[in-house]
């Protein structure tokens, strides 16, 4: 997690993300790319905007130069936060639509993580409006860590991942098992049992069993059979009842989510939990 890209629409919440970032930078001798997008009128063409000391054609137009030069007050104020001070920050203002933007940085510049703020459920009309966040959540081949309140100090050591421990997850599972050793955190694995895909408590434990048999999980693990009327329930629930700290899912992207994590499970748990939730694209 030596890269870090934090959307920022210098909100509350962005912050939030920031502050969590920081935090992991600074544990793994990191780097933080700090990215505001701005969504300019259609006849504002990006041709030659890019990176925030770039200059194009485009930027000569007066309603570009005035956003961007507010743009780059704000980071200003943002670098100087004492949260920051000894973090390398590079700051980005891109010409694109958030979602767009997000991801075409974090290829562009072979992020390791990214790190968004939310406000969930509740929706609020700044830059991560819930389809920005959830796109990213579906979309991004690299992890993608939602943060939803201020955290204060981030030692995720109660990290729920949760899961159908089929086959295909095995490869992302390494990716959730190197994030839980960067941060010596105890591994929950949750089977979440639901009345239309129900299995035996001797079916799932051995499901587990087969599934975590050639794992380096650094600081072992336990696992866990939950009832629920569904997954996302049975998700929140149990992550309330181990008072967990951070809530893991692996996503298959545009396809939707592997077996039991069909339609929309992500998505709701994103807007829904109010602990961090980190996912890993399949």
């Amino acid at each position: 997690m030596k890269r870090i890209l934090v959307p920022t629409d210098f909100s509350d919440h962005a912050e939030y993300a920031l502050k969590v970032a920081a935090q992991i930078a600074r544990k793994n001798n990191g780097e933080i790319y700090l990215l505001h997008m701005l969504e300019m009128p259609s006849h504002i063409s990006n041709d030659g905007i890019g990176e925030s000391n770039a200059v194009g054609s485009s930027s000569d137009i007066p309603e570009v130069m005035f956003f961007m030069e507010k743009t780059r007050e704000r980071f200003q104020e943002v670098v100087n936060e004492p949260y920051l001070q000894g973090i390398n920050i590079v700051e980005a203002i891109q010409f694109e639509k958030a979602f767009d933007g997000i991801i075409s940085h974090s290829k562009k510049h072979n992020i390791d993580l990214v790190v968004m703020g939310s406000h969930g459920a509740s929706g609020f009309r700044e830059m991560f409006i819930g389809s920005n966040t959830e796109k990213v959540v579906r979309t991004s081949d690299i992890p993608v860590l939602v943060i939803k309140k201020e955290e204060g100090e981030f030692n995720p050591q109660n990290f729920v991942f949760a899961s159908d421990f089929s086959s295909e997850i095995k490869k992302p599972f390494k990716d959730v098992v190197a994030f839980a050793n960067a941060f010596d955190a105890n591994l929950h694995l949750v089977f979440v049992n639901t009345p239309n895909d129900f299995k035996s408590t001797h079916a799932a434990e051995k499901l587990i069993h087969d599934f975590t048999a050639d794992a380096n999980i650094k600081n072992g693990y336990t696992t866990h059979i939950y009832n629920d009327i569904n997954v996302e329930k049975g998700i929140l629930h149990f992550s309330n009842k181990v008072n967990a700290d951070l809530i893991g899912m692996c996503t298959h992207g545009r396809q939707g989510l592997a077996h039991f994590f069909n339609g929309s499970i992500s998505e709701d748990l994103v807007n829904h939990a109010v602990r961090p939730v980190v996912t890993f694209k399949i």
